[in-house]
């Protein structure tokens, strides 16, 4: 039984879908004027991987995931006040068209995601190209009287007709007026209010709208595009915790006012990513792109198991030595992975036994509200108990069957492909290896295993592990 923890009512949730076996979900996506980071990404990668595992557990995931390509502000985190668009300001940077940097963007974000092995979306609309759902669904806030026309043409929400502002992030607008205080708009009727359409002449992009030309503030977008493909109820609705407020809320209130029914069921929210200790931040030296990392030689797959590596809704702190031992876990994964295909040992029911105890206990984590560091520790457990066993020559081919069906499954949730690992013989070694090798090789003969497990020792400290097998040493280089 699935449960997840629903930021509506803070507690975890029994998840059932309003249509059975079909689960609609989406996901706010990037704001297309710079390269995606990482913790843009342990968003991503969180949320395909709960539709992993809803898909896994038998569902059919409509999943949308949009691209924010006009209308997100540099100042509009708090308190509803208007800033400079980013994507605009991007443009004015580099001297190129919004659209061009759109564009440009929306095509590395996919390079990036193809990367980290993310299943392409059902939907990924553009917001630029959805301004008429955005303009029909402020008809609808207008008509019902939930939002109001300015002299600039700008059209904005009046917050406190909607009652239940408030009840995702905890910020009534009760609460709100009694807190911080803000320089007063003119148009506005209350501070709070936000904008559901911006009518100033100096933005680049433009749109013809009933109340003026113009372009869509952020909020509207997400619901249009949600409503559209999704329906005006949706299952799940996923975003950074940063969304929480005011994205997430203001969303809640405008679909809801236009539509009179609840806009999604479940929030599911991912909580900040820190780099070595402390906020990511480019005036801190600590602002990572991801496929800066890609472009240093690091495996995509371990930067995708160390976002994995921790609860959604705990703190991640990223450092280049955890990303290194994400290396090696899977340099662990893809031994265990060739040694199986090549295991030839007697039959083992208690390995068997006790590798169907260990999947169990995965999906019992996962279905714990996506617990991976608990799935995760089930996963190692099975990889220690079976490289004992192989050691021991206790593995057959049917015990290998069972556990690489077992991986095979884990690695699909988690995104993670297993390769493996090519061994090389005596012929491929350079001089100074092939040297110790056939050294190495002669003392075992001498039956001196003291002296060659100190060779072998030595070697791995440079980074080579050995095989041995009846036709002789094999060898591979490793990562760690």
């Amino acid at each position: 039984m699935l449960k997840l923890f629903n930021t509506l009512g803070r507690k975890k949730q029994v998840f059932r879908p309003l249509k059975d076996k079909v689960v609609t979900m989406y996901n706010c996506g990037l704001t297309v004027y710079d390269y995606g980071h990482i913790g843009n990404f342990r968003a991503f990668v969180f949320a395909d991987l709960l539709r992993r595992w809803l898909e896994f557990k038998g569902y059919r995931v409509k999943q949308v995931m949009n691209f924010t390509d006009v209308g997100h502000l540099t100042i509009d985190e708090t308190l509803h006040q208007a800033g400079e668009d980013k994507i605009e300001l991007a443009a004015k940077k580099q001297r190129k068209r919004p659209e061009e940097i759109a564009e440009f963007y929306i095509k590395a974000f996919l390079e990036d995601s193809k990367a980290l092995n993310l299943l392409e979306p059902w939907k990924r609309p553009r917001a630029t190209q959805h301004i008429q759902e955005m303009i029909n669904l402020i008809k609808k806030l207008l008509k019902r009287g939930y939002a109001y026309i300015a002299k600039s043409g700008s059209v904005y929400f009046e917050v406190k007709k909607f009652k239940q502002y408030g009840k995702l992030s905890g910020n009534p607008i009760e609460q709100l007026m009694a807190g911080a205080r803000i320089e007063p708009n003119p148009e506005k009727k209350s501070p709070y209010d936000f904008a559901l359409w911006i009518c100033d002449p100096k933005h680049l992009m433009q749109w013809d709208a009933p109340w003026g030309r113009g372009y869509p503030g952020w909020h509207i977008e997400c619901s249009a595009m949600a409503i559209k493909y999704l329906g005006e109820t949706i299952d799940i609705h996923t975003g950074g915790e940063d969304n929480i407020f005011p994205h997430h809320e203001c969303e809640i209130a405008q679909s809801e006012a236009a539509t009179g029914k609840p806009f999604a069921r479940f929030w599911l929210h991912v909580r900040h990513l820190l780099v070595n200790g402390r906020k990511m931040s480019k005036s801190l030296g600590n602002f990572i792109i991801l496929r800066d990392l890609l472009k240093q030689g690091w495996d995509p797959r371990a930067v995708r198991l160390l976002l994995e590596s921790a609860h959604y809704r705990d703190q991640l702190n990223f450092t280049l030595s955890a990303l290194k031992q994400a290396e090696r876990n899977l340099e662990k994964l893809d031994n265990l992975w060739t040694q199986l295909k090549q295991a030839k040992g007697k039959p083992n029911p208690k390995l068997r036994k006790n590798a169907r105890k260990y999947w169990k206990d995965f999906c019992r984590a996962m279905d714990d509200d996506l617990n991976t560091p608990k799935a995760l520790s089930a996963v190692f457990k099975l990889l220690s108990d079976t490289n004992r066993e192989l050691q021991a020559g206790k593995v057959s081919k049917g015990d290998a069957k069972l556990i690489l069906n077992l991986l095979e499954k884990f690695g699909w949730v988690f995104g993670l492909e297993f390769r493996e690992k090519e061994w090389l013989g005596l012929k491929e070694a350079p001089p100074w290896l092939r040297k110790l090798l056939e050294r190495r090789e002669n003392l075992r003969k001498q039956r001196k295993f003291e002296e060659a497990d100190r060779i072998r020792s030595e070697l791995r400290k440079k980074g080579i592990e050995i095989e041995d097998t009846k036709e002789g040493p094999r060898w591979r280089k490793s990562s760690s």
